[in-house]
């Protein structure tokens, strides 16, 4: 179990989440600050030549996530400027069969070298204005997923069965529901596990068979709240004495952003308790509510986050 995201595949992944109507609860604070205050154009060219690259199909290339992603952002980019002239044909080849790829992927397609740096160096940039500026948040998500799979399970049985609802282990076949059928074997060889930040739904393995074997999933975001609430307990002390021990649950609750029903299962409390609660902590300027569809989402203000010691 990978330790840490892996870069290129959070890129691929983020583009989605950035052009989604719905990106998910969880996602919306990263998602309105990008907007905010990433470089628009860096963001809508780096979207653009994903999106051709990494499409919405059952295929694109593998090339464009290494293996050498695990050393990080700079081993990927080199293995990826160096990548075997006949592996691209082939990969965007196979490309072309699912989708129609533009004419500036010619030059890539054919090794190219010049376009090839040009690529790792539009990649660097996207990296830097979408995922490096939340590398903090990142780590510690993975962190709270590796250890709480890790720690409840106690051996690597235990870790598969925990991925469920994610996959279904049914030894010795790990199952993932994916829209392209396929089998995977191993073959003696190990599987990696990689927790993904903005990978969301289904998990994701190579297409070339000959690849090392790995599975990219989307991590447990909620672990990441229970994770805070545990971390901020001694503050809270003080804060109960001030709103009360329920009010004061409820806005540390709020993590990153919570519905009313989401809160009110983390607190084992009435979703009309909760509300009414959120209602005096929104007047008192701690918390904001905004409708999302059928839901309502509730955010701590910075008040409420200073009260909480966590700006």
């Amino acid at each position: 179990m990978a330790e840490r995201v892996d870069p290129l595949w959070e890129m691929v992944f983020s583009w989605l989440r950035l052009t989604e109507l719905d990106c998910g609860l969880m996602l919306q604070p990263w998602l309105r600050h990008v907007r905010r205050h990433g470089d628009r154009q860096v963001i809508t060219s780096g979207v653009r030549m994903l999106s051709v690259l990494t499409p919405k199909a059952p295929y694109f290339p593998d090339f464009i996530t290494p293996p050498e992603g695990a050393q990080g952002l700079g081993s990927a980019l080199a293995v990826i400027r160096s990548t075997p002239r006949h592996r691209l044909r082939e990969e965007f080849r196979r490309l072309e069969e699912v989708r129609p790829t533009p004419g500036w992927t010619r030059p890539l397609a054919a090794g190219d070298g010049e376009s090839l740096l040009e690529l790792t160096e539009a990649l660097t940039r996207y990296h830097r204005a979408v995922v490096e500026p939340y590398g903090d948040l990142l780590d510690e998500a993975v962190e709270t997923d590796r250890v709480h799979r890790l720690g409840v399970a106690g051996d690597v049985e235990g870790v598969l069965r925990g991925m469920w609802p994610l996959m279904n282990w049914r030894a010795p076949v790990l199952e993932v529901q994916y829209a392209h059928d396929r089998d995977l074997h191993l073959n003696g060889r190990g599987l990696r596990l990689v927790p993904s930040y903005f990978c969301r739904r289904t998990p994701v393995a190579f297409a070339d068979p000959e690849l090392p074997p790995t599975v990219v999933y989307p991590l447990h975001h909620d672990w990441t709240w229970q994770r805070q609430l545990q971390s901020g307990r001694r503050e809270q002390g003080a804060l109960a004495a001030l709103l009360g021990n329920t009010r004061s649950a409820v806005l540390a609750a709020v993590g990153a952003g919570a519905t009313t029903t989401e809160l009110a299962e983390r607190l084992g409390a009435s979703p009309s308790s909760v509300s009414r609660h959120t209602t005096v902590l929104r007047e008192a300027g701690l918390l904001t509510t905004q409708r999302q569809g059928l839901s309502v989402l509730h955010r701590r203000t910075s008040l409420g986050s200073a009260l909480l010691g966590r700006n």
